[in-house]
């Protein structure tokens, strides 16, 4: 499947700021299952291409001297490929036990080491296992446009019993972690004929017997696959946000986000668009 993607996120200050800065992870990781045909990242100022130590291709935005105003954009092609069954190697210098230790978003509390108990049951993780944790998630955390924040907590989050799709993959890793089973955030778009699913959020099940990480797709209920694109992988949002960053001044800010996921292969306009809406760190 060839994914065509536009994503472009514009802050609008009230007053001039006198300094941005932004770390960038909208470009599509360097996978098997996926192969980018073009893509291209548009912004003011200056933006420094580096890897991080997850291995995701980021650039960091800095602008000086007032600016009123602040518009990324990214777009381009990539390739995606079902062929892998949602099982993905290991890359990198980094042991998947990075993955294991719980952050500030994905503590556990009591309700979360329930459900790691009845799901993994004293066992290592196998794909059945994957497949008993999204039933569980779809029970646990409704999806819910709107009912949550960036900064909520998987326990905040399993507690109220509803979220998106962010929230439902914080719940998901801490489930993951409190059985002791390595399990890591990934941000990106899928095609979806929901607009609010224009870009998401799933998560990567490390299988030890495997060797492999296992890529699960909480909202769906489904392994992931072709109608995903990845971008970003991390211990949790904080660590793969597709825009995340501070700014010096500026007044108030009003933020506007619009996404485009077609299939490049399918002409009819609009088809799989929608729009938004992220949260930066301010100073």
């Amino acid at each position: 499947m060839k994914l065509q993607v536009q994503h472009r996120t514009t802050y609008r200050y009230s007053a001039p700021a006198s300094y941005s800065i932004q770390m960038l992870k909208l470009t599509p990781r360097r996978e098997a299952m996926q192969r980018t045909l073009s893509w291209r990242l548009v912004t003011p100022g200056r933006h420094l291409e580096q890897t991080d130590a997850f291995g995701n291709q980021a650039h960091l935005l800095t602008l000086e001297g007032g600016h009123g105003e602040v518009s990324i954009h990214a777009e381009g092609v990539v390739e995606t490929d079902d062929a892998f069954n949602g099982l993905i190697a290991p890359e990198g210098p980094l042991s998947p036990l990075v993955f294991v230790t719980p952050t500030s978003l994905t503590r556990s509390n009591a309700s979360i080491e329930a459900l790691a108990s009845s799901v993994f049951a004293g066992t290592s993780a196998s794909q059945a296992a994957v497949s008993r944790l999204m039933d569980a998630i779809a029970t646990a955390v409704r999806y819910r446009p709107g009912s949550t924040a960036v900064s909520d907590t998987a326990s905040d989050v399993i507690e109220r019993g509803e979220g998106v799709c962010q929230d439902q993959a914080h719940v998901a890793i801490a489930v993951c972690r409190a059985a002791g089973v390595p399990a890591r955030y990934v941000s990106g778009y899928m095609l979806s004929n929901l607009a609010e699913a224009s870009t998401h959020a799933w998560v990567d099940v490390w299988l030890q017997d495997e060797g492999r990480w296992f890529s699960c797709d909480l909202t769906h209920g489904a392994v992931a696959g072709a109608s995903q694109l990845r971008l970003a992988v991390g211990r949790d949002y904080l660590d793969a946000a597709p825009v995340r960053g501070m700014r010096r001044g500026g007044g108030n800010e009003r933020l506007e986000v619009g996404v485009s996921v077609l299939d490049a292969a399918v002409t009819t306009p609009g088809a799989s668009r929608g729009t938004i809406g992220q949260q930066a760190m301010q100073q």
